[in-house]
């Protein structure tokens, strides 16, 4: 056994991987530890709750994870959290009867048949994140089950699984992979309540509220209790939705009704969660939902895939070919797999069957480990936002309980030396820890963002991660996807440029007078699509729909036609319509189709004129489809056309065909052999325009230095035209084309820099122009106003080869264009490694990945997909994208006001408490009361009311709460608090009314009344009598300092309050949040009366002794000083970031994010940005050839040696 089998990895190279480590059960160590459950009174059981790792390594001792019972896993994120699970054991003995079945029963060379132990025939298994994993004896590790292994070769998935598994082969995977069900149970109630009961800070609040209920503290700890049952119920009722909604939106599959076949019983039906992976799946006419991922082995499927992707339109899905290869069936497809999977949750719209009979399908993966299951998985378990704010905050409350730790030495010392009880001593100590650590400080955190999610509900925007508001603020890059998203969704066909014998014909405007002739062109625009026709209406890809209808020709869309030689099949027939130009054809059969692959990017398809000829039509990428043709055919300017039309931002599409030899049929054929020798067919161009809202938004961001970047799978020259004309790139700046490519035949790349000039869509200039041009990059380059551009392939290229280049590029790096969704999420992830705040805005369908992995993900999607995204737009506008992060910023700002208000005002009380113990004398519970309740809880609703300031200023607010200019304002106001507190306490002392027993002394002279009262009250001697307690309580803690330092302390908190709640540049001015003013006049109010009005009853309520008028002026003046002194520092020092920004620069301070660091680099670099330079991946830099240099071509390696 290896010496490391104690540890493992789980999921290795997964977004959910994880360590996972072997552990035994020990009887003696488990008893030992239920002694302690006992004796702590379940405050350890209570500990290993929050620390599953403790409990573990307290109960087991470590083992290899074959003999282990308990597992522990961590995952291997920056955050590394632990979990424990329970290894259980499945029996399969009862479904094998005999030896002899066993290898027919289990498979030979599959998971189940390495997971089974003999002789006991059981399956050792765990279940992590809804998914089950079992120990593979063989390679001694855990596996994941309910996946159809990945080694089967394309020709084996046909030949193992094409008759579909026998009955016991079934029941066997059954058992060990359990149902095929995506179940997300609704959770009940009462686990809801427990587990947010079990949150350490309300256990912390019901600590307090016990401590509270023992100094007869009533009414507070009753209002702490209605307000923590208040936010727990919320909490409990928002969980229990989210869990009602996600119940209902996979229970609608989880039973369905499907026919598998079976091996030697023929077709059966059955339910579906009985389904396993290797049933074939047969597939009926009719729309139908699917229960599971599935892989297409015959036939062809329409499906709506808008669950997933978040795009509505209709994808075609064709068979798994039977290659007889050696390559697992995935690589053989490359990224091209997904064409023959059919994904759970989505619908089948058509089915089309071939010569073959039935539509059928091998199940590839059941339950949670379906696309469906895995986007219900990252709902239940999100990914821990890590954010310094919430950081800094715990690291704060660590910081409060050392300082409340200093408070409760001196509270034992003090009592202990005066002769007090023990009880009371530690009553008193405790009772600083609930001062000083605010038990309301996280409820009012979250405040804050309740307020702000309804902002933005109202502004129709979505938000299904609170915790991610704050992120926002903080946002420095945002990427765009183009099409529908800076764009408009449709396109428009704006012209045809046809091509015969390798020329260009003239160019076909649309809309035209006359129809186009009868000729290959046309017939690719009428066949060349995956148009289906659904209710009577023409749907699939906007492009395609534009193409078609342009023709004039109808889809008919009765099902069956007889096609010659192939029997009776599904296929698409169109002909023309009442509006075509005579055609001298019937229609034209669409007999097969390879569909459109971002990967490929292309599409192809077989047709047939009725009773005609076949021929083959691609249309695609053109330089791809280019690529494809036979040279001869391709005409010699078609690279200066191409640009002349990219460059103008249009989206241009490259047409194909070729005839088929009748020999050859269609089914046989493969996508290599059927797209290859093609004759060039003209140039589609289609008109893609900019969003009215985009260039004003760009525009906007740009003014607040938020950087924005194009992410498409468009053409690199039409994104670049695209973000000039929405304003990314400035028509001064210059653009540098970035191209990778592998060398052929060794291992090693390059990667070339290339200036897009302006005018080389026109002329290609002479050597002179190019040097200027080349100074006048060099110029831009200076100041870092130069944009480069590159393509999904280059991209890939730097990566692997050039990983050092990549952060430079991503530096200046605006343009990124034919990015496969995979290189979406790792530009994100790329940004993120540079330390950049990143924002990702996308319309669902292939930015799914990217909107998960930004910081901010904004979908403008209604669509399914969208539950992936944290934020989705009801408006398919990118404007959302500044109105969030202005309400992310004031958001930000919101959090930092409440904290700092939390802070100063525990620490206020927490001060005064401290003077006031020195005498042993304390605050009263009315005093408390209304400190915590009428002050600090109504402040704490509704400071947070103030909304976002309309405008984005170029800065952004601190992300962290340990920031300098942050705790020097909370240190400056504890300082103001402190001096004014002591100065009163020890000022009141010197008075000549003052005494320490006679608390009626100083108002004597002047009120008789007072004088009758306090010989009444002494006369009565209070000891005994028992009605008087409370009154002797309030007794006790009146003094001279008491009313002094309660009043000043309370309006304080006012002071503190209105400091802090700052408006602009993040939020509008405080005096727009009428709720928060209303209620600070109201509070000041009752502070004055409480300071002026001599009312014995209210003051023998509160605590409070009559001080000489004098003095309650004085106080005022103290008040008025703190007040100004306070709000001078705020405004001239810690708000003034022309300060700050001079500070920074004295003591040479500089960002230490790394994008700044590398920008600081690249400022000292003469040479970046590389000019005609070509690198290789050995490092070696070469200079461009001199007679190269006077252009290179910015999209093509051109052949056009003329120069």
């Amino acid at each position: 056994m290896e010496a490391n089998s104690h540890h493992a990895q789980l999921n290795q190279g997964e977004e959910n991987e994880m360590e996972i480590f072997g552990y035994k059960s020990q009887g003696c160590q488990k008893a030992l530890c239920i002694a302690g459950y006992v004796l702590s009174c379940g405050a350890l059981l209570l500990l290993f709750y929050w620390k599953p790792e403790w409990d573990v390594w307290a109960n087991c001792i470590p083992c290899s994870l074959e003999e282990a019972d308990v597992v522990l896993l961590r995952t291997t994120d920056e955050f590394r959290i632990y979990s424990r699970k329970n290894v259980t054991w499945i029996s399969v003995s009862a479904l094998i009867k005999s030896v002899s079945d066993y290898p027919a029963i289990v498979g030979e060379g599959s998971i189940f048949n390495e997971a089974i132990m003999k002789p006991s025939l059981q399956v050792k298994s765990i279940q992590v994140q809804k998914v089950r994993y079992v120990w593979n004896i063989s390679v001694k590790q855990f596996q994941k089950v309910g996946v159809l292994e990945d080694h089967h070769t394309c020709s084996a998935i046909h030949a193992k699984f094409g008759c579909g598994l026998t009955c016991d082969e079934q029941n066997v995977r059954r058992l060990i992979c359990g149902p095929n069900t995506i179940d997300v149970p609704v959770i009940p109630i009462w686990k809801l309540l427990i587990k947010e009961v079990l949150n350490p800070f309300y256990v912390f609040q019901l600590f307090s509220v016990c401590l509270w209920f023992a100094e007869d503290y009533m009414e507070y700890a009753i209002a702490i209790i209605i307000m923590s049952l208040l936010s727990i119920s919320l909490t409990v009722y928002d969980l229990r939705q989210q869990s009602v909604k996600l119940h209902r939106l996979v229970e609608s599959h989880n039973n369905i009704m499907v026919t598998v076949c079976r091996n030697k019983e023929g077709f059966q039906e059955l339910e579906s969660h009985l389904l396993v992976p290797g049933d074939m799946l047969v597939l009926k006419e009719g729309r139908a939902l699917l229960p599971c991922d599935a892989i297409l082995v015959s036939g062809q499927c329409i499906v709506n895939e808008s669950m997933l992707t978040g795009e509505s339109i209709p994808v075609t899905k064709t068979h798994l070919p039977q290659a007889d290869n050696v390559k697992p069936w995935r690589m053989h497809c490359a990224e091209d797999y997904k064409k023959h999977v059919l994904f759970c949750g989505t619908e089948v719209i058509q089915t089309k069957a071939d010569d073959r009979g039935e539509v059928k399908a091998v199940v590839l993966r059941t339950g949670f480990n379906t696309a469906k299951g895995d986007l219900v998985r990252s709902i239940l378990y999100p990914k821990p936002m890590n954010f310094k704010l919430y950081r800094d905050a715990l690291r704060f409350m660590m910081f409060l309980i050392a300082f409340a730790a200093i408070g409760m030495i001196y509270a034992v010392c003090v009592f202990t030396l005066s002769g007090e009880e023990a009880g009371e001593v530690a009553k008193k100590a405790l009772d600083i820890i609930t001062i000083a650590v605010p038990p309301a400080l996280p409820a009012a955190l979250t405040t804050g963002i309740i307020y702000t999610q309804r902002r933005l509900k109202k502004k129709g925007i979505f938000c299904i991660s609170p915790q991610r508001i704050n992120m926002c603020g903080q946002l420095n890059l945002i990427c765009f996807d183009k099409t529908g998203t800076l764009t408009e969704d449709g396109l428009d066909l704006w012209g045809l440029l046809p091509s015969e014998k390798n020329c260009f014909q003239e160019i076909h405007s649309f809309p035209a007078d006359h129809s186009l002739p009868w000729a290959p062109v046309f017939r690719a625009m009428v066949v060349c699509h995956s148009l289906i026709v659904l209710d009577g209406k023409i749907q699939g890809d906007p492009l395609d729909v534009k193409m078609f209808e342009a023709t004039d020709w109808v889809i008919d869309d009765s099902s069956a036609h007889r096609v010659e030689g192939q029997g009776s099949t599904h296929t698409t027939v169109v002909r023309p319509g009442p509006k075509a130009s005579n055609a001298p054809v019937e229609g034209i059969t669409i007999l097969y189709q390879f569909p459109f692959s971002s990967a490929l990017q292309r599409m192809s398809v077989i047709a047939q004129e009725i009773g005609g000829e076949q021929e083959v039509f691609t249309k695609g990428a053109p330089e791809t489809v280019a690529k494809l043709c036979r040279v001869e055919t391709v005409p010699l300017n078609f690279e200066s056309k191409l640009l002349l039309y990219t460059a103008q931002g249009f989206r241009v599409i490259g047409l194909a065909y070729k005839p088929l030899q009748a020999e050859r049929q269609s089914a046989d054929l493969t996508r290599e052999e059927v797209e290859s020798d093609l004759t060039f067919l003209g140039l589609l161009i289609m008109e893609n325009r900019l969003k009215r809202e985009t260039k004003p938004v760009l525009e906007e961001l740009s003014a607040a230095r938020i950087r924005s970047v194009m992410v498409t799978g468009d053409n690199v020259q039409t994104a670049i035209t695209a973000a000039k004309n929405a304003g990314m790139i400035s028509p001064t700046n210059p653009v540098i084309l970035v191209e990778a490519n592998k060398i052929p035949g060794s291992l090693s790349a390059s990667v070339t820099w290339k200036p897009l000039d302006e005018n080389n869509t026109k002329d290609y200039g002479s050597l002179d122009d190019d040097s200027q041009a080349e100074r006048r990059i060099r110029l831009a380059a200076g100041s870092g106003q130069y944009h480069f551009a590159m393509s999904g392939k280059s991209y890939q290229i730097v990566a692997q080869h050039f990983s050092h280049l990549l952060p430079k590029l991503l530096l200046n790096g605006t343009v990124f264009a034919r990015m496969s969704p995979g290189q979406k999420s790792s530009l994100v992830e790329e940004f993120q490694k540079l330390d950049y705040f990143v924002g990702m805005c996308g319309d669902g369908a292939n930015d799914c990945g990217a909107l998960k992995m930004a910081h901010a993900g904004i979908s403008l999607s209604e669509q399914e997909a969208s539950v992936a995204s944290p934020f989705t737009s009801r408006t398919p506008s990118i404007a959302c994208v500044p109105e969030l992060i202005r309400e992310g910023r004031a958001a930000l700002v919101t959090s930092f006001c409440m904290f700092k208000y939390m802070a100063l005002y525990s620490i206020i009380q927490y001060l005064g408490v401290l003077l006031l113990y020195w005498q042993l004398k304390s605050f009263g519970n009315y005093q408390f009361l209304f400190q915590d309740l009428a002050i600090t809880t109504v402040i704490g609703v509704t400071m947070s009311f103030t909304g976002a300031y309309p405008k984005l200023v170029p800065y952004r607010p601190p992300s962290q709460l340990i920031s300098p200019p942050l705790l020097l304002s909370v240190i400056l106001n504890i300082l103001f608090s402190l001096s004014m507190q002591i100065w009163a306490f020890v000022v009141v002392q010197e008075q000549p009314w003052y005494s320490k027993t006679n608390i009626h002394s100083a108002c004597l002279s002047g009120n008789d009344s007072h004088m009758e009262n306090s010989s009444t009250i002494s006369s009565l001697g209070f000891r005994g009598v028992r009605d008087g307690t409370l009154r002797e309580v309030n007794n006790r803690y009146k003094s001279y300092e008491n009313t002094t330092v309660w009043l000043l302390s309370t309006i304080n908190c006012l002071i503190v309050a209105l400091v802090f709640s700052k408006g602009k540049p993040f939020r509008q001015p405080v005096f727009t949040n009428y709720v928060f003013v209303l209620v600070v006049t109201g509070q000041l109010g009752v502070c004055l009366f409480l300071m002026f009005a001599d009312i014995d009853d209210l003051y023998s309520k509160m605590g409070l002794v009559c001080t000489p008028t004098t003095w309650r002026v004085s106080m005022v003046i103290m008040l008025a000083v703190t007040l100004a002194v306070s709000f001078i520092a705020e405004e001239a020092v810690i708000e003034n970031r022309a300060l700050w920004l001079l500070l920074k620069k004295t003591f040479g301070y500089y960002s230490k994010s790394n994008y700044r660091r590398l920008q600081r680099v690249l400022e000292q670099d003469s040479a970046w940005p590389p000019l005609n330079e070509t690198f290789f991946s050995d490092s070696v830099a070469l200079s461009v050839d001199e007679n190269m240099g006077g252009h290179s071509n910015p999209t093509f390696d051109s052949n056009e040696n003329t120069l």
